[in-house]
């Protein structure tokens, strides 16, 4: 860390004027610039991206889009599907089952105005939409069917308002048809168990509820709605069931029923036609009623007129304050790198979810946030990045994860709708908590945090597939996770004996950390735990390809309780071969190979190095793992391995990769994403590579690349103080100097390849100058970024 106390006088002057200068161009940047013309919604729309690419808040509860019945995990994608309604509820960039998507509203005219001439059942009212009719941005979305008919939508925290625009049509005797408005009680997994609904026949209000499976966890959730229409008189309301329906009955109760058929089923509101203008449905969601639902909607959209330009300006205004941190001095550089950064930005605060006052299990003054899905993915890059950015609502989510645990007995690894994600490998949360800590996020009870981590480390669960660690009798007594490990004291999926026993050392260290910061003296114990992953370290293990040696020897194995090895191919879990998850293809390995997980040591590279044979052979290691196929860039574990270069005194190598992955395999279209954006972990990846400094998280470390833009001011939102990071010879987007020749930070020479937090929270300026050769700066070993091999924890 630099330090300013020792700084001269003139210097000092130099460094004032430096951060003055900045913060004043930053100022009249914001003035002239508004980041939400980069912003686009629809990468990741399609090639499984799984984006939510509708109306929301930042960490809105509430999700306006039109659901489609192609790849509709994230409820629209731009693969020319067929929309089949419109929601207010929705997670995004997932994997896994469709989630949420529950009430879709379906406008329809039927014909020759006959009721039972509607459209009721999912394939057969699934309507194509007009590729060019989709309008997407922040806080807004709009398409038009190819029926005629247009719907546009917005969204507050709790509600969203639509408007449908209906084209004139007439019955054979030449009356006015008159349109109609549908709810299904489903969801898009169609995974509802029962529902209910009422429709009040003078007002058109519809009430009810439904419960659901969660996409990715276990239990269940209950999920409420209360719709209210304007801009027309009603003619008559009802039910429908499977593909008929009535104006009589006004209520409606539907289960899984008799072999657990699924049973269609509704309600409907018809209205005297032709309709001239818009008419309007005002949706309010709830996880506690519907009347707090109707509650939600009355006081964010009041009536009668619904605003909704009102409430679109103020999405805008709220999206606009959350990305006005960073402000780009481009260079030269292409719109659509800007629209790969921003449109990035704006992903990682789609979710978590904000339900503060919408979560029935406990009561609590604290924070609660929803839509973890999942911590394994997004500790790498999302958290780090929103500690920066918007250091208020991480604050809040790790206190939502805390109050978790007070309540619920365990930190979440995974958690959507209320309920338990499945957990993916270590405790992963214990790095979130340790991240903000060294990052000095405020408002956080750290004993408290302090309890929960240890509770992850010492005790097991009864159901560990869905929170805390299994397998910690075998964890203590042989330092590893065995391979078919005997474990009596809970139940899981007895797999990922290799992951679980890297990212455990990991989660320990991480753990220590904590400790060491706290006073606490058993830190000690935990450090030492985060050296067990060199005991499924194989010295002798070979890789082969296609039946070819690799030519690299020593690679993680599963090692029996008795210390015997076991087996899995090193290339096994990888692109080359079968994709292995939880559910298909469990293996020792989670969603990675060994050769990915090879590198996945993030707090003691030093050692690792040395088992790999030394620097250049770690190099080679790295340069083989990304050239051949190996590396999964669709998946959050690859991401780190792009700057460990850093490590072995390459950091020029980690600015050549970054380049090599961005924009080729992230770039600003639908289908621009190489994986699902895991609730903006995609995004955040994306933000940091272009930013040019890189967390590696649980860690007070950023690596150094150079950015992608002339320069790119943060300012904090925690001091407001602004930090510049500039490219002095940058040479207007060609990308031909990439690697840095020298570096200073508030003017002083800086030879040191990553620096600090305090970069961000104390508005530094690190100035590279860059060349198109590799040069020695950040080569030399006082240089590479702190690690355990270096040092131990006092290091950092």
């Amino acid at each position: 860390m630099l330090n300013t106390r020792s700084t001269t006088v003139a210097v000092f002057l130099l460094v004032v004027h430096t951060c003055t200068t900045s913060a004043n161009e930053h100022a009249k940047h914001e003035a002239d610039f508004d980041p939400l013309k980069y912003v686009n919604q629809l990468i990741g729309s399609t090639n499984d991206g799984n984006v939510f690419a509708g109306a929301t808040l930042p960490y809105g509860m509430a999700k306006a889009v039109a659901d489609v019945n192609g790849q509709n995990t994230g409820g629209f994608a731009f693969d020319g599907s067929n929309v089949t309604g419109f929601s207010s509820l929705h997670d995004s960039g997932t994997g896994g089952n469709p989630s949420l998507g529950n009430f879709p509203l379906f406008p329809q005219h039927c014909p020759e105005n006959e009721l039972n001439n509607c459209n009721y059942l999912i394939t057969a009212r699934a309507t194509p939409y007009l590729n060019e009719s989709i309008e997407a941005s922040p806080g807004y979305f709009a398409l038009t069917l190819e029926n005629g008919i247009h719907a546009e939508m917005t969204a507050a925290q709790h509600s969203a308002l639509y408007h449908f625009v209906f084209p004139a049509e007439e019955s054979r005797n030449g009356s006015a048809l008159n349109p109609l408005i549908m709810l299904d009680l489903t969801d898009l997994w169609a995974s509802r168990q029962n529902a209910s609904i009422s429709i009040d026949e003078t007002t058109g209000r519809m009430k009810g509820n439904g419960t659901f499976l969660p996409s990715f966890g276990a239990g269940y959730y209950v999920a409420h709605f209360c719709v209210d229409f304007a801009g027309a008189s009603i003619l008559d309301s009802g039910v429908w069931v499977n593909n008929r329906a009535d104006t009589e009955p006004k209520e409606l109760f539907v289960t899984r029923g008799f072999n657990l058929f699924y049973l269609q089923a509704g309600g409907f509101v018809r209205f005297k036609g032709p309709i001239e203008g818009n008419l309007t449905a005002r949706v309010g969601v709830s996880f506690i009623s519907a009347d707090q639902a109707c509650q939600n909607a009355e006081k964010e959209i009041p009536g009668p007129d619904y605003d909704f330009e009102g409430m679109k300006s103020k999405a805008e205004d709220a999206w606009r304050e959350k990305l006005s941190p960073i402000a780009i001095e481009a260079g030269g550089v292409n719109e659509t790198m800007q629209t790969n950064f921003y449109s990035g930005m704006y992903r990682t605060m789609i979710s978590p979810q904000d339900y503060t006052g919408e979560n029935p299990n406990w009561e609590t003054s604290e924070p609660y946030f929803d839509s973890f899905y999942c911590i394994w993915d997004a500790f790498r890059v999302q958290h780090p990045f929103l500690t920066i950015v918007d250091p208020v609502a991480q604050s809040k989510m790790v206190r939502s994860l805390l109050s978790t645990y007070q309540h619920e007995g365990w930190l979440p690894d995974c958690r959507m709708s209320l309920c338990k994600g499945w957990t993916q490998g270590g405790s992963n949360a214990d790095v979130v908590i340790a991240d903000a800590y060294i990052k000095n996020l405020t408002g956080i009870d750290w004993n408290l945090a302090y309890d929960a981590v240890v509770n992850d480390a010492e005790n097991e669960p009864l159901e560990w597939s869905y929170e805390g660690r299994g397998g910690l009798k075998s964890w203590k007594r042989y330092n590893y996770i065995p391979y078919l490990d005997f474990d009596y004291l809970g139940f899981g999926t007895n797999s990922r004996s290799i992951s679980r026993t890297l990212e455990y050392s990991y989660n320990d260290y991480c753990i220590s950390t904590l400790g060491k910061g706290l006073g606490k003296d058993e830190y000690a114990k935990y450090l030492s735990r985060a050296e067990n992953w060199q005991n499924l370290f194989k010295a002798d293990q070979k890789s082969l390809i296609n039946g070819t040696d690799t030519g690299f020897t020593g690679f993680f194995q599963p090692k029996y309780q008795n210390g015997t090895w076991g087996y899995q191919d090193p290339i096994a879990c990888s692109p080359l071969t079968d994709f292995c998850s939880l559910t298909s293809n469990p293996s020792e390995t989670f969603e990675s190979s060994v050769w990915e997980y090879l590198f996945y040591v993030p707090h003691d590279m030093p050692t690792l190095i040395t088992l790999l044979g030394g620097p250049a052979s770690f190099i080679a290691r790295l340069d083989y793992f990304h050239t051949s196929g190996l590396a999964d860039i669709g998946n959050e574990p690859v991401f780190l391995t792009i700057f460990q270069y850093h490590y072995a005194g390459r950091p020029g190598l980690s600015a050549q990769r970054a380049h090599s992955y961005v924009p080729a395999r992230f770039s600003p279209t639908p289908g621009g994403l190489p994986g699902n954006d895991d609730s903006g972990a995609m995004g955040a990846f994306t933000v940091f590579v272009m930013l040019g400094l890189f967390p590696n998280p649980g860690q007070d470390v950023y690596f150094i690349i150079p950015p992608f833009f002339e320069s790119v001011s943060v300012t904090s939102p925690q001091t407001n103080k602004t930090a510049t990071i500039r490219n002095v010879n940058f040479d207007r987007g060609s990308y031909e100097n990439i690697y840095v020749q020298s570096a200073t930070l508030n003017g002083e020479v800086w030879t040191k390849s990553w620096v600090t937090h305090g970069f961000f929270t104390e508005g530094w300026t690190l100035e590279l100058v860059l060349g198109p050769e590799e040069s020695d700066w950040g080569t030399r070993a006082e240089d590479l970024p702190p690690s355990v091999g270096k040092g131990g924890i006092g290091y950092l």
